[in-house]
């Protein structure tokens, strides 16, 4: 039987994996086997976790706003659900990461954002609140 040189193909190919997983541990980052399972894996994980992570800062954000809303050294306690329906009924559009940030850096602006809302005379139930 002749002899049949291979090509370098199927080498390139496994580098190209090799490189990918280069700072995994033990087997995951020697054996071609493995290495093709951990590299589906981790490509798996990172779109998924892709979705998470903005799941988790929009929880974030609703939870600074929630806490800035709620401050009690207002002595006006407006919630959040409230204070989003009326943005959404008085047309201002200004979303939950721009608010979150105003509510960190600028609290007084965030207050005078609700108080205008409280004021207009179309949001009978955050004037019942105060």
């Amino acid at each position: 039987m002749t002899r049949v040189r291979r090509g370098y193909i199927a080498r390139r190919r496994r580098k190209k994996m090799r490189l990918f997983v280069s700072s995994f541990r033990g087997a995951h980052s020697k054996t071609i086997r493995i290495i093709a399972q951990q590299k589906i894996r981790a490509l798996f994980s990172a779109h998924r976790d892709r979705d998470k992570k903005k799941r988790d800062f929009r929880r974030l954000w609703i939870t600074r706003i929630n806490a800035a809303i709620r401050g009690t050294e207002r002595g006006v306690y407006y919630s959040y659900s409230n204070f989003v329906n009326d943005l959404y009924k008085r047309q201002l559009i200004l979303n939950r990461k721009i608010l979150a940030q105003i509510a960190i850096l600028n609290r007084k602006c965030l207050y005078s954002i609700s108080n205008e809302i409280v004021k207009k005379e179309g949001c009978k139930e955050a004037t019942e609140l105060i």
